[in-house]
């Protein structure tokens, strides 16, 4: 628990002390290794983590995903306050679409673990979650989504940033 959510918010701090002009650029690969440090983590403490995560009901570990997608969602509105000084201010988006948004993507990462998927089998999914998450997903997703919509999305892993 403590570890996963440390590496997480370690992601989130080194991000955040970036210089501004530099965070646009370096937020894909940040994000993408912050997700294989954990996946790598979880893989090798597979039994602790399957009752973190099947397990905890009823006590302070059953909020770990809650705990995390509430730093995102906090990350992602620091992270429009950057954009909009870095001149490409972002409009609204419903909270509540955000907030599903960052919860289905993040159990997304779990579920690779809950299921036991092999390493390399884990590895091939968690790159293309991400590329989901990042818009690379060829017309699938979350930038597809953003598209029907009317806008123009800039989706960056731990953020959803919509853009006219």
């Amino acid at each position: 628990y403590d570890t996963i959510l440390a590496t997480y918010q370690a992601a989130l701090d080194a991000f955040a002390s970036l210089p501004l002009e530099k965070q646009p650029e370096q937020m894909g690969k940040i994000s993408r290794q912050c997700m294989k440090d954990m996946l790598q983590y979880m893989f090798a403490h597979r039994d602790a983590c399957h009752l973190l995560l099947r397990c905890a009901e009823g006590t302070k570990y059953a909020f770990l995903i809650d705990e995390i997608v509430e730093r995102e969602v906090d990350s992602t509105h620091k992270y429009y306050q950057t954009l909009a000084q870095l001149g490409q201010p972002v409009p609204p988006i419903d909270p509540w679409l955000e907030h599903i948004l960052v919860t289905a993507m993040m159990k997304g990462y779990f579920e690779i673990v809950l299921h036991d998927m092999p390493p390399a089998a884990a590895q091939r999914y968690l790159e293309e979650l991400n590329d989901f998450r990042l818009g690379q997903d060829h017309g699938a997703g979350v930038s597809s989504l953003c598209k029907l919509r009317g806008f123009c999305p800039l989706v960056f892993p731990r953020r959803l940033v919509i853009t006219n």
